[in-house]
C-alpha cells in the first residue's frame, strides 16, 4: 500500500516539474515556492528550471526508487495519473487567476 502512495506523489512531482521547467526554458517568470509573496511572485527563469528539474528528480525517484513501479501493471499507472491529473488540475485552479485562465471566452455565454 506504501508503493501507491509512492506512487500518486511521483505523479504529482512529475506533473509540478512540467510548468516550471516550460516557463523556465521558455524565459518567463513563473511563481515558485521561493518567490516573494510565496506562490504569487514570480521567480527567475533559471530559478524555474531549477525548480522543476527538482521536482522531476524527485517524482522519478519516487516512481522508481521507492517502490517497485511497472507500466505494465495498470494499477501502477492509474496511481501515478491520479496523483499527476490532481495537481494539474490544482496548478489550474491556483494559477487560473493570476494567468487569466479562469476567464470565459468571448461569446462564449459564460
Amino acid at each position: 500500500m506504501l508503493d501507491y502512495l509512492f506512487y500518486f506523489f511521483a505523479g504529482a512531482f512529475l506533473a509540478n516539474s512540467i510548468p516550471h521547467i516550460t516557463n523556465g526554458i521558455s524565459g518567463r517568470a513563473f511563481p515558485t515556492p521561493f518567490a516573494t509573496p510565496r506562490g504569487q511572485g514570480e521567480s527567475s527563469a533559471s530559478l524555474n528550471v531549477l525548480w522543476g528539474a527538482f521536482n522531476f528528480g524527485v517524482g522519478y525517484a519516487l516512481l522508481f526508487f521507492a517502490g517497485s513501479f511497472s507500466f505494465s501493471a495498470l494499477t501502477h499507472a492509474a496511481v501515478a495519473g491520479l496523483g499527476a491529473l490532481l495537481m494539474a488540475l490544482l496548478l489550474a485552479w491556483r494559477f487560473g487567476p493570476l494567468y487569466g485562465g479562469n476567464r470565459s471566452r468571448p461569446g462564449s455565454g459564460k
